[in-house]
């Protein structure tokens, strides 16, 4: 009886596990979806109409995606995650949203791509990555959940154009104790946190 109680609550447990999976990875496809649809709907110009309701990420679904902070960087909400995650380790939520909001603010601007995983991998093919931890040589796997997890809450909310841009419209940003050469060729829109923010004069990047 016990042998047979035993092989009943295991084929149990396996049957909500399987569900359990099921139901993250259908989650996980709709919000990967739906980020695809969202960034492309981010223009350089003129008013961002705001998404329906039904094109929302909703919290689980950006939660699904990528849940060990392993997967390849190949959709939006990943690359933006891994992003912010990487860029602001440490740092409150005002820093990781204002850096969500520099990556936001590039995309489709004259002389930014299209989509939010080539504009963090803009620059490998000559050196020089604009977000330094992509081609710092380190691996790109988060390894801290609760981490994670805000940075991929902020990027759903980025995505989703519910962000407030603390950054003035920035394109460009560094941490405070640096000063590289090419600030002073823009504009400082605001500090926040131990990062400084700036935009080309103009609105064109160079």
């Amino acid at each position: 009886m016990r042998k047979l109680c035993i092989t009943t609550c295991f084929a149990a447990f396996l049957f909500v596990g399987q569900a359990i999976a099921a139901d993250q990875a259908q989650k996980a496809e709709a919000a990967e979806s739906k980020a695809g649809v969202l960034e492309q709907s981010v223009t350089a110009e003129g008013s961002k109409p705001l998404p329906a309701p039904s094109e929302l990420i909703t919290k689980p679904e950006a939660q699904a995606v990528d849940p060990a902070g392993e997967e390849p960087l190949d959709d939006a909400i990943t690359c933006l995650s891994r992003t912010i995650y990487w860029e602001t380790r440490g740092e409150g939520a005002d820093g990781m949203e204002a850096v969500a909001n520099v990556v936001m603010n590039r995309l489709g601007h004259e002389g930014f791509p299209n989509t939010i995983c080539e504009v963090v991998r803009q620059g490998q093919e000559h050196g020089t990555c604009q977000f330094s931890w992509w081609c710092d040589g380190h691996s790109d796997d988060a390894k801290e959940d609760k981490s994670y997890s805000i940075a991929k809450e902020i990027a759903r909310k980025a995505l989703n154009q519910q962000l407030t841009d603390r950054t003035g419209g920035a394109m460009y940003f560094h941490q405070r104790k640096v000063t590289p050469s090419w600030s002073k060729e823009y504009i400082k829109t605001a500090e926040v946190g131990v990062f400084v923010f700036y935009k080309p004069h103009g609105g064109t990047a160079k």
